[in-house]
C-alpha cells in the first residue's frame, strides 16, 4: 500500500510541476507580447517621431535581449522574480513615461541618504544647483515654477 501511495505523491507532484510550468510559459508569452504591443503603440515623451523611433527600437531590442537570455532558466523561484522585474519595467515605463531602466544608486550613496538627512538636503539641493536657473536654498523648492 506504501508504494501505491509514494507512486501516487510522485504523480501528484510531477502533474503539479507540469501545470506550474504552462502556467508560467503562459505567464512569460503573454509578457512577451504585451512588451511587442507596448513597442507598437509607444510615443516618446518629447513628441518627435525619431526619439519614438528610438525608443520603440530600444524596447523590441531589450525585450529580445533579456527573454533570449533567460529562456533556459529552469529555477522557478527565479523565474518568478524575472517575471516580477518584468512586469515592474512595464509598469514604470507607462508611467514615467522613459523605455530606459531606472538607474541604479551606488551603494555608498543610498546608505548616505537612508542614514543622514542633511545627506539628503545636500543632494537634493545639488540637483536644483544644477539646473539652468539656480534657487537659492532659503526659496521653498519649485517655486519658480
Amino acid at each position: 500500500m506504501t508504494e501505491v501511495t509514494q507512486q501516487q505523491q510522485q504523480q501528484a507532484r510531477l502533474f503539479t510541476i507540469c501545470k506550474m510550468t504552462m502556467a508560467t510559459r503562459q505567464e512569460v508569452l503573454g509578457l512577451y507580447r504585451r512588451i511587442f504591443r507596448l513597442a507598437k503603440k509607444w510615443q516618446a515623451a518629447s513628441g518627435q517621431m525619431e526619439d519614438t523611433i528610438k525608443e520603440k527600437q530600444y524596447i523590441l531590442n531589450e525585450a529580445r535581449t533579456l527573454f533570449q537570455k533567460n529562456k533556459n532558466l529552469t529555477d522557478t523561484d527565479l523565474i518568478k522574480q524575472c517575471i516580477d522585474e518584468c512586469t515592474a519595467r512595464i509598469e514604470i515605463g507607462l508611467h514615467y513615461q522613459i523605455p530606459y531602466p531606472r538607474p541604479e544608486i551606488g551603494q555608498r550613496r543610498a546608505q548616505a541618504l537612508k542614514s543622514d538627512r542633511s545627506g539628503f538636503k545636500s543632494w537634493f539641493y545639488h540637483l536644483i544647483y544644477n539646473h539652468e536657473q539656480v534657487i537659492h536654498p532659503s526659496e521653498p523648492p519649485f517655486s519658480h515654477l
